[in-house]
């Protein structure tokens, strides 16, 4: 298949990441920064971008680092509300934040897959693969209503708490 020991490393923190975003969400409906999980998810998700900058398969700097860039950007965004430095819209920016990670490890994932998968007849020649162009749009709109989603639900637990912004956030 042709990885290296970091593209490895690279790909088993990616893995660790979603899997404990996928647990928080099965658990509580959203990755929230002060919970356990949702600290794993952030932490593994900030070494996956780290380790993805040292990787170089198609030449230099390129579309992938510039995505571990916004991811970079995405987090600290969500520390900035897991903080509460965004006002009373902080734990649904938080959420949401967190939540395009979730969706920006999938465009990386998918498109390396199918460059590499089944061994020796991978499911895509290149990256501008029409249909990865598709499922990558799929994902997004996967997104766009898991998030819709999880706003609704943040506003019914806001609205059981009596309107204690940090207090209504679930912990995993």
């Amino acid at each position: 298949m042709g990885i290296t020991t970091l593209g490895a490393l690279h790909t088993a923190l990616a893995l660790v990441a979603l899997l404990a975003a996928f647990i928080s969400l099965g658990r509580t409906g959203l990755i929230a920064w002060h919970s356990r999980l949702g600290r794993l998810y952030v932490v593994t998700t900030v070494l996956t971008c780290i380790t993805g900058f040292g990787i170089f398969r198609r030449g230099g700097f390129n579309e992938a680092h510039m995505l571990g860039v916004v991811t970079l950007l995405a987090i600290g965004l969500a520390w900035l509300a897991a903080r509460g430095a965004l006002g009373a819209r902080s734990p649904y920016i938080e959420t949401v934040a967190l939540s395009l990670t979730v969706f920006f490890h999938f465009i990386p994932g998918i498109t390396e897959t199918s460059l590499r998968l089944p061994v020796g007849a991978p499911l895509a020649a290149s990256t501008e693969e029409p249909w990865l162009k598709v499922a990558a749009s799929i994902l997004f709109v996967v997104f766009l209503l898991g998030a819709w989603w999880q706003v609704r639900h943040l506003r019914r637990l806001h609205q059981r708490s009596g309107g204690r912004v940090r207090q209504f956030m679930p912990t995993a």
